[in-house]
């Protein structure tokens, strides 16, 4: 046995795929498992994870996870994870609570700051704290301040799981997986049944760390080009100090069942009758475990071809029924024993039983008939290029390996066997299609003759939030009933001793105790992406010479501002009608196929953002608006990706009023549904669109208007569906112009070379005409407004346009920010404020700075809040430490590390909006050089926007209106869901 810092290596290979070195490691004395992957990547990722599986639905699990974070033997503050992301130049940080395992994964470019990260994460699982104060914080407790008070329940993850629980489509995925595993820890909630979580007592809380928090029931990660043998060095320097325990966290396999079963669930809306409240329906299988890559590779291939795309077969037949606004569902592997699901939502009552046979009898069909060869090969296609490409968007690729790793591993099986993905591909791709009947097979095994189901309907209540309020009145009344005079106090000490708790700061000494970088650590000079600008056929040719692995990244980009207002908010229906509902010559579904078997997509988008510069010029109207038709293929499919991207802009089929019904249903339902989730994104949205017109375009194109819009476009579709099409065909004769165009290629020069010969004469093919660029003239009229939801929680945004109010832009409004977000907000909107999110954002660009919270419990409170800031950053005595830590998380942000094809199109937006290199580092050179006079010099900023800033409230309407009560009128109260 080699002892190398306590390991011992249990298997090596290189992942030729990955360009991995990956090795295979235990701990000698603690049995730890260490999965150590070795490349040139240099956002390096670190995770140690725990097999955590619950036996009651208090979120025990979650709560943990939150309170672990908390203060630790070493680091004995409030807050290290606050602390980090103040002052880190982190990539990733956070954790997470799944179904049976809670994950602390971190990621860095910076090789010290990434070492901090990962010895405060360490010393925070295995040393943390966890007092009766941190269940209470980050869990839940009893409040009452004085005897004659209600007694009330707080806590960040009770009130955190009251906005999940408001939502139907988590609704649908917590009661699908508890109806598939009734007698395993799948079968209770691990992030919290709000009317179970205050079951929970403090003495459950500390045992289950002690139960589950230990090296022999860890999984730990390494990824990137840090030194191998110092993560070693590192992790024994912790885990030499336990011994080896024996600790029972398997999963247990769930009982098949003998029959199938049915379950009709209630979630709660204002007007059961509202036509937007209708029901959802998904039927879910059980399948059994297999940790065989080849059979996952299958699984996913097989989803895909029937569910994943609008074309597919099985999505397909759904949608055209017309019973339904969306469908959902696919494979899943993130339970021990995976799951299949489908389903739709916006179904009308009458039509439940109706989807749920349409559904069998689908399978059922695609089992006797098989599966299009045509759809198959775009299938394994799609997943071929997105294993090559890797492209994790702004998710550390280490990250997303990791997760994908953590699947067979915490379950006993090989991790490297599924990140060594292109044999068991291979495998899955030549028995798919050689073997016609093995996905027939498979869909009888797995699904038809699987007795293992359940159907799940979710139908709307309007009575249910009253009787949920009632019944958590009568629990608290019961409880308050059952206390003594003596408990009472308690509880009331107790609420001013966590109140004190909250509101005393760290001792200096202690927080010096967590490592931190200097000033000395940043970058002075910001680093550009390279950009040449040129022209093409009378278009525009924006070039970046970047490594993209041969992957062609091709963005062509036409000028909105050729279309006059009236018609922007068509513009998300009108760019998914130019990729999915076909061309001249070719139906959607032959055309979705093409796509998938020959590029690695095609899709629309859309990119609007004001345009202001740090000379000042730029008013509330000026803007940049483009939408674009964005591709990307390997160097051989690129005369396929051109020939594709040139079909749909020129010959797309405007005229199918049945898929158009189809795409205008799903993106009503899609948006209604991520209300709840995105809420303060959705307040932020309505806040900007009533102080610059790109926010008001992007309302009409995104927000609630068009929410609206789509209400009222389903009716005009069925009744007057000529005067639609006409202004389709409206927005296609007007946008797509070469004198409006221009190309966005992000590529290495030596394939550059040769695509620009080919994109040259894509180019030619595109219409030329004369160009009228319209000025939106937009009324801009800020006002305080309450959005009425069935919910539970409530987003709330105040904010106003410091550039109408005087304010010059200075880069000192970054970390000041930054410092405001992780300080004053944290601790006053979330941790005495109980809501899951409390935070402010300033845009350079459109001047907005808005404060925002997220699924909060309060309202008013929180308003004042925001109206005390000018008066903390007045009385602020601000230390340098603290003034370091917002520079460098400032500093952090601008830095943001970014994919080839994202620094591509990063670097046409600044091109876009005219901003130079010279702006750039003159706003970093003024973040760098902040001072604390310059934090007080703010105050008087915000002073302005606590008396000219507007209001918008995403919230229950009870809650809207118990503030206009208090505030006399004080929303303009408008009904959402």
């Amino acid at each position: 046995m080699t002892n190398l810092h306590g390991f011992e290596l249990v298997q090596e290979q290189y992942i030729d795929e990955l360009k991995t070195k990956a090795q295979l490691y235990r701990h000698i004395k603690t049995g730890a498992r260490l999965l150590s992957l070795q490349n040139d990547d240099e956002n390096k990722v670190f995770g140690i994870t725990f097999r955590t599986p619950p036996n009651d639905s208090t979120g025990v699990p979650h709560i943990m996870e939150h309170a672990v974070l908390g203060g630790s033997r070493k680091y004995p503050v409030k807050e290290p994870f606050v602390e980090l992301i103040k002052g880190s130049l982190k990539t990733f940080v956070n954790a997470m609570t799944a179904p049976d395992k809670t994950m602390y994964p971190v990621a860095s470019t910076n090789m010290q700051d990434f070492y901090n990260l990962v010895d405060v994460y360490l010393d925070a699982v295995f040393y943390p704290l966890i007092t009766p104060h941190h269940l209470d914080q980050e869990g839940w407790h009893y409040e009452l301040e004085n005897e004659d008070d209600p007694l009330v329940y707080k806590g960040v993850v009770f009130n955190e799981m009251k906005g999940a629980y408001s939502s139907p489509d988590m609704l649908m995925y917590r009661h699908s997986q508890r109806s598939l595993f009734p007698d395993t820890t799948y079968g209770v909630d691990s992030g919290g049944d709000p009317t179970v979580i205050p079951e929970l007592t403090y003495e459950q809380f500390k045992s289950f760390h002690e139960s589950y928090y230990h090296p022999s029931n860890s999984y730990i990660y390494f990824y990137g080009d840090d030194d191998p043998e110092e993560r070693l060095r590192l992790l024994d320097a912790y885990l030499r100090n336990f011994d080896a325990a024996e600790i029972d966290s398997d999963v247990e396999f769930q009982k098949p069942f003998t029959q199938a079963l049915r379950l009709e669930i209630p979630y709660g809306v204002d007007d059961a009758d509202a036509e937007e409240n209708k029901s959802q329906l998904r039927i879910n299988w059980l399948l059994p475990e297999n940790a065989d890559p080849a059979f996952e590779m299958t699984m996913d291939i097989l989803s895909y071809a029937i569910l994943g795309t609008p074309a597919s077969p099985l999505r397909k037949t759904l949608t055209d029924s017309g019973l339904g606004e969306d469908v959902l569902g696919g494979y899943s592997s993130t339970t021990r024993q995976p799951t299949f699901s489908v389903g739709m939502k916006g179904i009308e009552a009458e039509n439940v039983e109706r989807v749920e046979t349409l559904i069998l009898e689908s399978i059922s069909a695609l089992a006797e008939e098989g599966i299009e060869r045509e759809m198959l090969e775009s299938a394994i296609n799609t997943i071929e290029f997105e294993l090559r490409e890797n492209n994790t968007g702004s998710y550390p690729r280490g990250l997303a390996l990791m997760m994908y790793a953590l699947g067979n591993w915490v379950h006993g099986h090989d991790p490297l066997q599924v990140l060594a993905y292109a044999e068991p591909l291979a495998k899955a791709k030549e028995r798919i299609l050689n073997e016609p009947e093995y996905l027939q097979d498979l869909m009888h095994e797995l699904l038809i003759n699987n007795h293992h189901r359940t159907t799940v309907v979710l139908q709307p209540d309007a009575e249910l939030r009253q009787r949920e309020e009632a019944a958590e009145k009568a629990r608290l009344e019961e409880a308050r009933l059952a206390m003594s005079a003596e408990e009472l106090q308690q509880i009331i000490r107790n609420t001013q001793a966590l109140k004190e708790r909250q509101q005393t700061p760290d001792r200096p000494e202690d927080l010096a105790k967590i490592p931190r970088l200097g000033l000395d650590d940043l970058e002075k000079e910001g680093k550009e992406i390279p950009i040449e600008v040129t022209d093409l056929h009378g278009s525009q040719l924006i070039y970046h010479d970047l490594f993209t692995n041969g992957i062609i990244y091709l963005d062509v980009g036409f000028n909105m501002h050729a279309l006059p207002a009236e018609l922007l908010p068509y513009m998300k229906l009108f760019g998914r009608a130019l990729t999915e509902m076909g061309t001249e010559s070719e139906d959607f579904v032959q055309m979705s196929q093409r796509i998938g078997r020959t590029t690695g997509g095609v899709w629309p988008s859309r990119s609007i953002s004001p345009i202001h510069h740090m000379d000042g010029s730029g008013s509330a109207a000026d803007n940049s608006a483009w939408f674009f038709l964005r591709g990307k293929s390997t160097m051989e499919q690129a005369p396929d990706l051109l020939a594709i991207m040139r079909d749909l802009l020129l010959t797309a089929n405007l005229d199918n009023r049945e898929r158009f019904q189809q795409m205008l249903f799903e993106a009503k339902a899609r948006a209604e549904a991520g209300l709840i989730p995105g809420g303060h994104g959705v307040v932020a949205a309505r806040l900007g669109s009533r102080l610059t017109v790109a926010g008001w375009a992007a309302e009409q194109m995104d927000g609630i208007d068009n929410l609206f819009f789509l209400r009222k476009l389903i009716e005009q579709v069925e009744s007057d569906w000529p005067s639609v099409l006409a202004k389709l065909e409206k927005i296609r004769s007007l946008l797509l112009n070469r004198a409006s165009m221009l190309c966005n290629v992000t590529l290495d020069a030596d394939n550059w070379a040769e695509f620009q010969p080919q994109l040259a004469g894509f180019v030619e093919t595109m219409p030329v005409k004369p160009v009228t660029l319209y000025d939106w003239s937009a009324e801009l009229n800020p006002l305080d407004e309450g959005l009425a939801i069935s919910a539970q929680v409530n987003y709330v945004a105040k904010g106003a346009r410091l550039y109408d109010l005087g304010y010059r832009l200075h880069g000192s409004v970054l970390p000041i920010s930054n410092f405001l977000r992780t300080t004053w907000l944290w601790e006053k909107v979330r941790v005495q404020g109980g809501a899951y999110g409390g935070f402010c954002q300033f845009s350079t660009r459109s001047g907005l700075f808005a404060f925002l919270s997220y699924r909060d419990p309060n309202l008013l409170d929180t308003v004042d809040v925001y109206d005390q800031t000018a008066s903390f950053l007045r009385k602020l005595e601000l230390n340098n430490d603290e003034l370091i830590k917002s520079i460098i998380g400032s500093i952090s942000a601008m830095d943001a590390y970014q994919l080839p094809d994202a620094k591509g199109f990063t670097s046409l937006t600044r091109y876009l909006l005219g901003e130079s290199a010279e702006e750039r580092q003159r706003l970093r050179d003024q973040v760098l050089g902040t001072t604390a006079a310059d934090f007080r010099a703010f105050a008087d900023v915000l002073d302005t926007v606590r008396e000219a800033g507007s209001v918008v409230v995403l919230g229950a309407k009870d809650a809207l209106d118990e503030a206009n009560v208090r505030r006399g009128n004080w929303l303009q109260v408008t009904k959402v869901m």
